[in-house]
């Protein structure tokens, strides 16, 4: 049986910044041992970074946690795993083909060729291609989603390019790489490794659609025939409905309590008479209906987006993310569309050992690291190295400081393993963020 390995995964959303750490074992089972999140308003707007100094300092504390839990102690984070979310992240469909000689037979370097052309795809100058993805192909005239084997002169493909602007991946890395010291292990897209983890390989083939039903974002993909037939995110989320609510003269923490405690995105057969602290349920009843239908609505169109017709997906609608918690969501678009709608679940050969994080709501970033952790052999925790001391008995001193090799420090940056993320973060949060930093031109809105 091969050694456990550990993965750290970090996802950074609009509403929230949360961080796991899983184990690995021999037999591919995942257990998720640890898991920290702090919630926020407005450092990240739409998936993208818009205050380093604070998305620093909530992923500095929440790293400290992690590691100070008893099932990770005394092993310290050197790299995590990066989910990639955001208004920007989409999906664009092109055709890439070769010629070739004839009865040819189709072999991995082929349709390596292939993904690396499709890879190299001229895109809009605003946007990034961060992965590819195979939905089918076509040798001669025979189609297959497994061409490897098959021989003819010619070899198509129809890809989903993933697209996302430059600024998503370079704010993080900002903040992981360039200020806490801590390598970025992989960037992997969220919508499509909730996709693998969530959807059963039945759902996919018969037709499915996930909704990440997120605070500022909504992230659509579809599936049929096995394979993405259509991924985009749109420009909103549940905090829609929380800033409608403050239209009643409530702060936004407030209207954040009544829509998970007394909302519902199906208006009742009666018009509640209740009086909640000087808020009439009717009036935020009326508030919530109305923007849940909208965002439905937009959903429900992207159906017709991918080309596609409801009696397409006989697989329903799964949601998951934090809006996927509103009352009567699920009921709302069942209704409209006629398909079956659920929570997504993570399988069970993802195990929580974190009794305090449902599996609902940590399905984005448990995907994130089960991703890395089945995709690479990489180890994102290491062992403290011991700290020798002198023959002298005096502690070991010098210049090295906190770039130096000394006492047993490790990674890049020189990260002290004597003393936490935090420690080391106050030491030096006064100076890192320079406002007249040049890198500070590519930190846009979204």
């Amino acid at each position: 049986m091969s050694e456990d390995r550990y993965i750290a995964a970090i996802e950074i959303s609009s509403s929230k910044v949360i961080g796991v750490v899983g184990r690995t074992r021999g037999d591919g089972t995942v257990d998720i041992i640890a898991v920290e999140q702090e919630k926020h308003v407005e450092i990240v707007r739409y998936g993208l970074i818009q205050n380093p100094e604070e998305t620093c300092q909530r992923i500095a504390r929440i790293i400290d946690k992690l590691e100070r839990k008893p099932s990770v102690t005394p092993r310290r984070i050197k790299s995590v795993f990066v989910g990639l979310a955001g208004r920007s992240v989409r999906s664009i469909n092109t055709q890439i083909s070769l010629n070739l000689p004839d009865d040819t037979e189709i072999t991995n370097d082929i349709i390596d060729r292939l993904n690396q052309d499709a890879l190299n795809t001229p895109v809009d100058a605003s946007l990034e291609v961060v992965d590819v993805v195979p939905r089918s192909y076509r040798v001669g005239n025979f189609e297959t989603l497994s061409p490897k084997g098959t021989v003819g002169n010619k070899i198509e493909a129809t890809f989903d390019i993933i697209v996302c602007r430059p600024e998503l991946k370079r704010n993080i890395i900002r903040v992981l790489h360039d200020k806490l010291n801590i390598e970025v292990a992989g960037f992997v897209v969220t919508a499509l490794a909730t996709s693998h983890l969530v959807l059963t390989s039945e759902e996919k083939r018969l037709g499915s659609m996930l909704v990440d039903f997120g605070a500022e974002t909504t992230a659509v993909s579809i599936y049929k025939n096995g394979t993405l037939q259509y991924f985009a995110t749109l420009p909103m989320g549940s905090r829609n409905i929380t800033r409608d609510i403050t239209t009643l003269s409530v702060l936004e923490e407030r209207a954040e309590e009544i829509k998970i405690t007394s909302g519902n995105a199906i208006a009742p057969d009666t018009p509640s008479t209740l009086n909640l602290a000087g808020v009439k349920l009717a009036d935020v009843s009326n508030l919530i209906v109305a923007r849940a239908e909208e965002i439905v609505a937009n959903i429900i169109e992207q159906i017709r987006y991918a080309g596609l017709k409801e009696k397409d997906l006989p697989g329903g609608i799964i949601c998951i993310g934090g809006g996927a918690k509103l009352n009567g969501l699920t009921d709302l678009l069942t209704r409209q569309t006629g398909l079956s709608a659920k929570i997504g679940r993570l399988p069970s050969y993802v195990h929580l050992d974190d009794a305090k994080a449902p599996s609902s709501e940590i399905a984005e970033v448990a995907s994130v690291l089960y991703e890395g952790a089945t995709l690479t052999d990489e180890q994102c925790l290491e062992l403290p190295q011991k700290q020798e001391i002198p023959v002298t008995g005096e502690a070991p001193t010098g210049e090295a400081g906190e770039g130096g090799k000394q006492g047993g420090e490790g990674g890049k940056g020189g990260r002290r393993h004597g003393s936490s993320l935090m420690d080391r973060l106050r030491e030096k949060i006064a100076g890192i963020f320079n406002p007249n930093d040049e890198d500070d031109s590519g930190l846009l809105d979204e």
